[in-house]
């Protein structure tokens, strides 16, 4: 006689299905016209086989957030396995590919992450902070480790208030050991690279870009010669 299917196998089966189906719904209506019953209408199942894994949409869209988080995370890891760890300027070239590579394949759980908040959603942080963090802390780590040996130029015009000193500091208690500059950059240079690609998912370029990857990795090509210089 055979054994029977272990339970575990078939709950974490269904549970991908739910969240797969999400995702497309997501993507040909928008996050906000997510719904648990079309997603069981969708899978031809009841409500009730749902709510045993979500028990409402807001614990959905959670479970969707961090999946997109680590996904992102886990690519921009990736993209730095066979590159030296002494080559800071090729990794930092490699996790902004990496980055631009992930929202264009993945646009739906970019706009999720880091696009319009979902209407009376809110995440809940505890659960969404640890992995939102895993991306900017790969980034940190390529650019604390060029500032160690003296490749990253860190220097500036002015000095950091003391308000943003502030906030950096908090960081840096949370986190862990890191350069003041080098989590500031970390912050800037996220803002430059996320705004282009915001742009270019969302169609906000004029229409003559006609090819706004182009703009991307120039802009990429520029922020690298800017912090990771040849010789400093």
């Amino acid at each position: 006689m055979s054994p029977r299917p272990k339970r575990t196998t078939q709950v974490r089966n269904l549970q991908e299905a739910i969240k797969e189906t999400a995702w497309k719904q997501i993507a040909e209506f928008g996050a906000a016209a997510l719904a648990l019953r079309a997603i069981a209408r969708e899978l031809k199942i009841t409500a009730p086989a749902i709510y045993n894994y979500f028990p409402n949409r807001d614990a959905l869209v959670t479970a969707l957030i961090v999946d997109a988080f680590a996904s992102l995370a886990d690519a921009q890891l990736e993209s730095l396995t066979a590159i030296p760890e002494q080559d800071h300027a090729e990794r930092l070239r490699a996790l902004g590919c990496a980055y631009h590579s992930w929202a264009v394949a993945y646009p739906e759980r970019y706009q999720l992450i880091f696009g319009t908040p979902i209407a009376g959603y809110i995440a809940p942080e505890e659960i969404t902070m640890p992995v939102a963090a895993r991306s900017l802390a790969i980034l940190v780590g390529v650019l604390q480790s060029a500032h160690a040996v003296g490749k990253l130029r860190t220097d500036a015009a002015y000095e950091m208030s003391p308000q943003l000193k502030a906030m950096i500091g908090t960081w840096q208690q949370a986190r862990g050991p890191a350069d003041e500059q080098v989590l500031f950059l970390a912050l800037v240079i996220w803002g430059q690279v996320h705004g282009l690609v915001s742009a270019e998912i969302g169609h906000q370029f004029p229409p003559f870009i006609t090819d706004a990857g182009e703009v991307y990795f120039h802009a990429l090509e520029l922020l690298i010669a800017q912090y990771i210089p040849e010789a400093i």
